[in-house]
């Protein structure tokens, strides 16, 4: 199995520079001139040649549509075709860290952007950060949350380092802490297909979207075995929706800071559309009145939308 570290030696990646430009609605964004979904069902079939993944094997290129579950929920690409005996060989452990920030009434455009902007540089300037996303929360919510950060690392060794580095510390005290009067840590382990798309984020299908952010507060009754069934169920449902959803990963809060909170679900989805009809379909609102609402205390839901930043496989 390569590490990750050999991936940037195998792969060259070529990445443009970023400039971030915030925005309080979602972004739309249809696939390569494809028609949009009109109903959840229709978005059931799987993208053929439509900003799918591509993995290489020899002088040959398949599509990545088949959508299989590991033990943890992940959703990933695999071959199609692939034994799913095997299936778990392909997968990597990522740690992926969540950050929710409460700004002041009065930030400023120009303050907002210098704040997201250095949290985005954040992985130019220090080791272990695989993948980013940010952006000022599209929807309000109960507890007032007005921007989010996703970060992915390659372990928890990694993750320890980043919330000890002297330039994050820098930025957070020099141009987050200014503008918020609240921020709040999620973290969770999970799974990934083990392919360089997948772990860093990078790649067509991540150029666009919407990254939607789900933490769950299961009843303590619930912890174990009726807590991991659900999001078994969940994530076996969000994987007949290919055409919807790019990645999805949803794991156990380790972080001993954040215990209003007991469970993290991250998802990655294709389009403002796509988001749109999965939250607003039969489909969603049963299986979460069904497997969670017995079971559960309390949920926050966080949406945002993803600008392209730039970026090329070489």
């Amino acid at each position: 199995m390569q590490t990750i570290e050999s991936y940037t030696h195998t792969h060259i990646m070529h990445f443009q520079a970023h400039t971030f430009s915030c925005s309080s609605h979602l972004t739309k964004c249809h696939l390569n001139n494809a028609a949009p979904f009109k109903t959840l069902a229709s978005a059931k079939k799987p993208l053929y040649g439509t900003g799918v993944i591509f993995r290489q094997t020899g002088s040959r290129r398949f599509p990545s549509v088949l959508k299989q579950m590991n033990h943890r929920g992940a959703i990933n690409s695999s071959l199609e075709g692939q034994n799913p005996s095997t299936s778990a060989e392909t997968m990597r452990n990522v740690v992926e860290h969540i950050c929710l920030l409460k700004a002041k009434v009065d930030l400023s455009d120009e303050n907002e952007k210098d704040m997201l902007d250095f949290l985005y540089t954040c992985q130019y300037q220090m080791r272990g950060i695989l993948a980013i996303s940010l952006g000022h929360v599209s929807d309000q919510n109960l507890e007032g949350y007005t921007h989010a950060v996703f970060m992915r690392f390659q372990k928890k060794e990694d993750l320890s380092k980043f919330y000890k580095n002297p330039f994050y510390l820098g930025v957070l005290k020099d141009h987050v802490t200014p503008y918020c009067h609240e921020f709040t840590y999620f973290d969770y382990e999970s799974e990934v297909e083990d392919d360089i798309l997948p772990i860093f984020r990078k790649g067509e299908e991540f150029n666009f979207g919407v990254e939607y952010i789900l933490l769950i507060a299961f009843k303590e009754s619930s912890l174990g075995e009726v807590a991991d069934d659900a999001l078994t169920s969940f994530a076996k449902f969000l994987m007949e929706f290919p055409s919807l959803i790019v990645q999805a990963t949803n794991g156990s809060n380790f972080n001993p800071g954040s215990k209003d909170y007991t469970h993290a679900v991250v998802i990655r989805f294709r389009s403002s559309d796509a988001f749109d009809i999965f939250m607003g379909s039969s489909e969603y609102k049963d299986i979460w009145r069904s497997k969670f609402h017995p079971i559960i205390e309390k949920k926050l839901s966080i949406s945002f939308s993803v600008d392209p930043v730039g970026n090329e496989l070489m």
